[in-house]
């Protein structure tokens, strides 16, 4: 189907393995796909009794959706929408599937390539596992139905969701999105410093109110995270704060619906600009919408999740 995907079947078990490993396995419309085509043949085929999701090189599982691609998509006029709406249903069809699926997590996991692992019944992480959820960096929110197990990790989760955090395998254990070890016992420095700063700098639920306690906290990783938060889009930051807190009360299926509704307002704004500060010209100086936090209109935020 594309020789960006391996797939075979050995014994019962569907293997399925992004192969692009030059740019850590990124999924682009080609592999979306593909990898669709593939788990719905594990799914009807009576002879497959489980799925296994790895990816192919050294570097890691998934380092997200081609984002490049998609920004691509978005400047020349192309159907981007299309492109998340395919994401999204992967990983629904990943969340919802009728037999045991192990997502094998080594190295770097973030983005969508996370949306995907963690839809699987079966999530397993290492001392290699290096997770992020980087979608603030260029202009957009965490997507891909992350939010879900985001909203329910506390303030390690909204730190995460709004700061673009990398975490370990053992934070991954703590937060719910991963089940097991196979390198044994992991540590999770992050979830270990939510008492220190964490809980206490994002209870609220406003993204000015949040930045300030963390500029005020006298804990320096405090204030290394305000200036990581100010860095990123401001509007992207207001609208993933908004979506996470939802997020808490809905079911997965909820969430990824509600990823979709709010990226077709959310993307035009500053992914494009994001992509091209961060992955393009790499002149890490985008020049966002709004210029801070606190210039955010709150009436914007709004305008995202109006019915």
């Amino acid at each position: 189907m594309s020789e960006l995907i391996s797939s075979r079947v050995d014994d019962g078990v569907g293997h399925l393995e992004l192969n692009r490993p030059r740019v850590i396995n990124s999924l682009n419309l080609e592999m979306l796909h593909a990898a669709t085509e593939i788990l719905t043949a594990f799914r009807d085929d009576d002879g497959v009794r489980a799925v296994e999701l790895s990816g192919a090189g050294d570097r890691g599982f998934c380092a997200g959706a081609d984002v490049r691609e998609l920004s691509g998509l978005v400047t020349s006029g192309g159907d981007w929408l299309e492109f998340l709406r395919l994401e999204y249903s992967l990983d629904a069809l990943v969340a919802d599937f009728p037999k045991p699926v192990t997502a094998h997590m080594r190295g770097i996991t973030m983005g969508g390539g996370l949306g995907l692992a963690a839809a699987a019944s079966h999530r397993t992480v290492g001392h290699s596992t290096y997770m992020a959820m980087p979608e603030t960096k260029i202009g957009f929110f965490p997507d891909a139905g992350v939010m879900f197990y985001l909203s329910r990790a506390g303030g390690v989760g909204t730190h995460v969701a709004l700061t673009s955090a990398p975490f370990s395998g053992g934070d991954a254990l703590r937060m719910g999105l991963a089940d097991d070890s196979f390198d044994g016992s992991l540590p999770a420095p992050l979830v270990d410093a939510a008492g220190d700063w964490i809980d206490e700098c994002y209870a609220s639920d406003d993204p000015t109110d949040i930045v300030r306690a963390l500029e005020r906290h006298s804990h320096p990783d405090a204030r290394t995270a305000a200036r990581e938060l100010r860095a990123r889009s401001p509007f992207a930051v207001h609208v993933a704060l908004r979506a996470l807190r939802l997020a808490s009360s809905l079911d997965r299926d909820a969430v990824l619906a509600q990823d979709l509704r709010v990226a077709e307002r959310t993307l035009p704004v500053d992914f494009v600009e994001g992509v091209r500060a961060l992955l393009v010209d790499k002149d890490l100086t985008p020049e966002w919408r709004h210029a801070r936090i606190e210039d955010v209109p709150a009436g914007a935020v709004d305008d995202v999740f109006a019915a």
